[in-house]
């Protein structure tokens, strides 16, 4: 048994775990706007999307890593996607907090407050693209066994998949804990806008502060359950 294989394995599955929240988060706040016959459709349709976007572009995972190249005075394709898929994902979710905030009744179909069931997949699509390049361009560069990253790819598939439905449920629920993870959203765009412009931030100086945000508000709801039972 190759065992550096083995821990290179597990170190994939922890960051498709991490990259794995991130989809959760949007897919939660984008199907929260979906009329709700179609919210578990478009939930499972989306995660399954990801795992397609991440096995396809593992195909060409080795002309994928040329995207690093510059093209455009220092930036390269993989910068210039970043940068694009960190500004939309600001937008998107400084336009969903005003929209919880303000709880604007008019949606994008000018009707109703739901998206269309084509909007909410594309706009997931095209998130899940940007994610998955950052993805399979930090995998390729642990390990070039891609039946190791097959595998660990699909493993946390499996694992998100799990879990996806009690989380997206439960963040639709709360206000302010979609307000907070559309909060982390926009940390994630601003962290993705810093490494296509070459910069790098640790996860580690991501996700803590978000775990502890996220331990705040829980016992903050925990408090306020038992205020309104007494």
């Amino acid at each position: 048994m190759d065992y550096n294989l083995l821990a290179t394995f597990f170190l994939l599955v922890g960051l498709e775990l991490v990259l794995g929240i991130d989809n959760i988060l949007l897919i939660s706040i984008v199907t929260d706007r979906v009329a709700p016959e179609h919210r578990n459709k478009v939930r499972y349709l989306g995660l399954g999307l990801a795992l397609a976007a991440r096995l396809l572009l593992l195909l060409g995972a080795g002309y994928l890593v040329k995207l690093s190249e510059p093209v455009l005075g220092s930036l390269s394709y993989k910068s210039i996607v970043l940068l694009a898929g960190g500004a939309f994902l600001i937008y998107k979710s400084v336009k969903e907090i005003h929209h919880v905030v303000e709880s604007k009744p008019e949606g994008e179909d000018g009707k109703t407050g739901h998206l269309s069931f084509s909007s909410a997949v594309t706009q997931i699509l095209m998130l899940d693209i940007v994610f998955s390049i950052d993805s399979v361009i930090t995998a390729v560069g642990l390990t070039d066994n891609l039946w190791v990253i097959y595998s660990s790819v699909i493993v946390s598939f499996v694992l998100v998949l799990a879990f996806a439905g009690a989380i997206a449920s439960f963040v639709q629920r709360h206000a302010t804990l979609k307000i907070l993870a559309l909060s982390f959203l926009i940390t994630i765009g601003v962290t993705l806008g810093i490494e296509g412009l070459g910069g790098h931030v640790p996860k580690a100086y991501i996700y803590l502060p978000m775990g502890f945000a996220l331990g705040v508000e829980l016992l903050q709801m925990r408090f306020m359950h038992n205020q309104k039972k007494k």
